[in-house]
């Protein structure tokens, strides 16, 4: 569907389809029913990812929430080649996210000195987790882990520094989803109903996500709509 054709409300539905999907995936995760997990969660991004689209959303954003939906249905499974599989897909999004704010980001960047202030905090955030995490790891998944997180890290300072608050909140809410992951797999002692917290912060991190691109994108599409305003009213 083209996103002009569409009614203005259609956005609006699909975005409270997915908010309710979400609502029922958490209440089924606090409550301990696997089976309204399993159903749910494989929805949450396809719903997301649509709603961007008829927004007018850029085709990295849409390709990113899609290779989220292939590592949430992945890690339905608890076996170890479905694990990595999951990673890779994730992987696969944070490239394009990355891809998609050094083409769109800019218009919200964040001052040099702040961008390098954030980029060391995230820098040694990471260090600190790899090096915390690295004895309690599998050792076939150590390096794994490290890349991902790495390249995880690599996202949500970009989304901090390229496209600002919302999305910077995103990005760090998608690192701590993924560290309460890693510290499950290390063994480490978790909360009660781990699921949902991860649940929680991945859900709230991709719509995060979704808003600041959109907002972004509007910024940047609001001076050319008020520039074609005046030229079509000048004589």
């Amino acid at each position: 569907m083209n996103p002009r054709s569409a009614h203005p409300a259609v956005p609006r539905v699909i975005l409270t389809v997915f908010a309710l999907t979400a609502l029922l995936d958490l209440l089924s995760l606090a409550v301990g029913y696997d089976p309204g997990h399993t159903v749910t969660k494989p929805l949450l991004m396809p719903l997301l990812a649509a709603y961007a689209a008829l927004r007018g959303a850029p085709r990295l954003l849409v390709a990113a929430l899609l290779c989220g939906w292939g590592g949430d249905t992945l890690l339905l499974s608890d076996a170890d080649p479905a694990f990595l599989a999951g990673m890779s897909f994730f992987a696969a999004g944070h490239l394009n996210y990355l891809a998609l704010f050094r083409t769109y980001g800019g218009l919200n960047s964040a001052p040099r000195a702040r961008a390098v202030l954030l980029a060391l905090g995230y820098a040694a955030a990471l260090a600190v987790t790899v090096t915390l995490l690295w004895p309690d790891l599998p050792a076939d998944l150590r390096v794994p882990v490290a890349g991902y997180s790495t390249l995880l890290t690599a996202m949500a300072c970009a989304a901090a520094t390229r496209l600002g608050l919302v999305a910077g909140l995103g990005g760090a809410l998608f690192m701590v989803s993924d560290t309460f992951i890693a510290t499950g797999v290390a063994d480490w002692p978790q909360p009660p109903r781990p699921d949902f917290w991860i649940m929680l912060t991945y859900v709230a991190a991709q719509f995060l996500l979704v808003r600041g691109v959109l907002g972004t994108l509007a910024e940047r599409r609001a001076p050319a709509a008020a520039y074609r305003e005046v030229r079509s009213t000048t004589p």
